[in-house]
């Protein structure tokens, strides 16, 4: 049994009433104290993890502000850009290496290298979660923090939506202010590493132990439900999610033994880990509103040579409004998506 303070939270277990987080924005003010009187308990925690986001996209407006018209026009983009036909958002999509012209050590100026600096950092779950999206501040083949990429879409001001989305090798995040409704991370994440998956010298190897040790307590009977056949492909231009009544390959959560789905959950939290505690919580209560952790499946991918060490090459972790999809092999490749809003 995982112990208490483990436990991926979900104050969406509660049944009381909810506030949206763009409302607690609104009310919240400067201080969370101004709203204390009157909430429920739920209220409460989300009223104190909307103040702690609000902190780091507090930067973001600073940032902007400091930005002149001829810098904006090379580094900020309309918020619904490159959305026509049936072309989803810029703003969605994930990349693997700077967005255009758009590199921090040759657009920004020192302080706002600074500022993008503190706001990458807040975004991660302290040292341990920076190290991890850093890959231990290399940021892989891009090498330095100002190699990567940065872009705001939309104004970042306050009661406008925007969305500041850093980009380069093997590495996709945002600080969106919650603008991207009932979607976590504010849209798909990419994240990886070059070594090995399996290797200790991948930062995210402990991921792929927490699925290995799944894949491990799976019997004979399971395994032949869990492995399914199928190849990789990165999705850049878009990750899919199933929508609420999909059916998706693999073993259901809901099928697993207590241990199993024990383990499950130890998957989970590993996969949040490296992000601020506050997005975790809001992928907990996407999962709950989507009919809850009973409703997703695990499938693994044995494609080309596998091992009793290496027995998978990929996994799925996917269901209704999310997928979490990641490569172990040849190196770390990882797709997610995350979100309430179904067709």
């Amino acid at each position: 049994m995982l112990p208490a303070d483990k436990t991926p939270s979900c104050p969406d277990c509660e049944t009381t009433p909810t506030l949206a987080r763009r409302d607690f924005i609104r009310v919240l003010g400067t201080t969370a104290a101004v709203v204390a009187v009157g909430l429920t308990p739920l209220q409460k925690a989300r009223a104190a993890r909307v103040e702690k986001q609000a902190q780091a996209e507090a930067l973001v407006f600073e940032l902007y502000k400091s930005m002149d018209a001829d810098q904006k026009k090379k580094v900020c983009r309309a918020w619904d850009h490159g959305a026509t036909g049936a072309k989803i958002a810029s703003r969605l999509l994930t990349h693997n290496g700077a967005d255009g012209k758009s590199k921090i050590g040759e657009e920004y100026n020192k302080k706002q290298v600074e500022l993008l600096d503190k706001i990458f950092r807040s975004i991660a779950n302290g040292e341990a979660g920076y190290k991890q999206l850093s890959r231990n501040g290399s940021f892989d083949a891009s090498n330095d923090f100002e190699n990567i990429g940065a872009i705001i879409y939309g104004e970042a001001v306050e009661g406008k939506k925007f969305s500041l989305v850093f980009c380069g090798h093997h590495i996709t995040v945002r600080c969106d202010g919650n603008s991207e409704e009932k979607t976590a991370f504010g849209g798909p994440l990419y994240y990886g590493h070059t070594p090995n998956g399996y290797a200790i010298t991948n930062v995210f190897s402990k991921q792929t132990k927490s699925a290995t040790e799944l894949y491990g307590a799976l019997d004979a009977a399971q395994r032949k439900v869990a492995v399914v056949a199928g190849k990789w492909k990165d999705e850049h231009a878009g990750v899919p999610v199933p929508k609420k009544d999909a059916k998706v390959p693999g073993l259901a959560f809901a099928d697993m033994s207590k241990d199993q789905k024990e383990l499950t959950q130890k998957v989970m939290l590993d996969l949040v880990a490296p992000y601020r505690k506050e997005d975790g919580e809001e992928v907990m209560e996407i999962i709950k509103e989507n009919g809850g952790m009973e409703k997703l499946s695990m499938a693994f991918y044995q494609e080309g040579k596998t091992s009793d060490k290496e027995p998978w090459s990929h996994w799925r972790l996917e269901g209704p409004g999310f997928v979490w999809s990641y490569r172990a092999l040849p190196h770390v490749h990882t797709f997610v998506n995350i979100t309430s809003k179904l067709a």
